[in-house]
């Protein structure tokens, strides 16, 4: 199942894409998309639904965050060894964890602002997983029962404030729009093996990243049973878990996101997400 959110930003209404890849209207039976939706009895009455009983959304609207009500948006870094050596980093022993604020959060093909005194915009694609009910201390034998579904995300990363302004990476990752979700979350039933989907990066129309998630060092169930010996997971929380080489900042010369330039990236199951690069801009 691919549960989607549609429509203008602040005005997304939930939906369902079908088999065909057309857009089925849900807010006959669900208000919204949100965290109490996600949880399993409220996924598996959503599964129950015939497609074809549901209303065709007509056109082309805009694709939201999938998932409205998000607590906490949690990152991987380093996840990838041969994204740690281009970042001249060590291989960690442990998940590197640090957060996106929510406030980043935005559609798929929504605009990727630049903010103010950005010089190094940087891009990375990455598998993230939906929480889908509360997780504390969980094994990880269990963990990936706890994950209600997968989904495409664009870690974008401001490098100078991530890397040279202090010692967490956290004020480099937060800027708004600077969390692509989307299109669709895909419950792990449709995925299969979340670990061997295929991952690329266009820049421009030009290939920087391609990967498969087989390469991850830590996995989904790893990551999620770490996660929550730290922390107490809810469902709606939103976890993603690091990228593969390719990134800006692995160039030589290094690459940066510039006003005009386009990032059109994906992963098999999880669909596409293309974004303009623009200058900040307020409001």
């Amino acid at each position: 199942m691919k549960l989607l959110r549609y429509g203008p930003k602040g005005q997304e209404k939930p939906g369902l894409l079908d088999a065909s890849g057309t857009i089925r209207d849900l807010t006959g039976h669900v208000a919204d998309i949100t965290p109490e939706v996600l949880a399993k009895p409220g996924l598996a009455r959503l599964a129950a639904l015939d497609p074809k009983s549901l209303p065709i959304v007509s056109g082309t609207p805009r694709y939201g965050v999938p998932v409205n009500g998000i607590s906490k948006f949690i990152a991987i870094g380093l996840n990838f060894s041969d994204h740690a050596r281009e970042s001249n980093m060590p291989i960690p022993s442990e998940p590197p964890v640090f957060s996106k604020f929510v406030s980043c959060l935005s559609g798929p093909n929504d605009d990727v602002m630049l903010p103010k005194d950005a010089t190094k915009g940087d891009w990375e694609v990455e598998l993230g997983f939906f929480v889908g009910k509360e997780a504390r201390y969980v094994c990880e034998s269990e963990a990936l029962d706890y994950i209600a579904g997968y989904v495409l995300v664009n870690d974008v990363s401001e490098r100078s404030f991530q890397l040279e302004r202090g010692p967490t990476w956290d004020k480099g990752k937060g800027f708004d729009t600077f969390g692509p979700v989307g299109p669709w979350l895909v419950t792990p039933d449709e995925v299969g093996d979340a670990h061997d989907l295929g991952m690329w990066l266009d820049l421009n129309g030009k290939r920087m990243q391609t990967g498969n998630t087989n390469t991850m060092i830590f996995n989904c169930a790893q990551i999620l049973a770490y996660l929550s010996s730290c922390t107490t997971l809810m469902p709606g929380d939103l976890v993603t878990t690091g990228t593969p080489p390719g990134v800006g900042l692995g160039m030589k010369p290094p690459v940066w996101l510039k006003p005009g330039d386009v990032m059109h990236l994906g992963i098999d199951k999880l669909g596409e997400q293309k974004q303009k690069v623009v200058e900040w801009r307020r409001g």
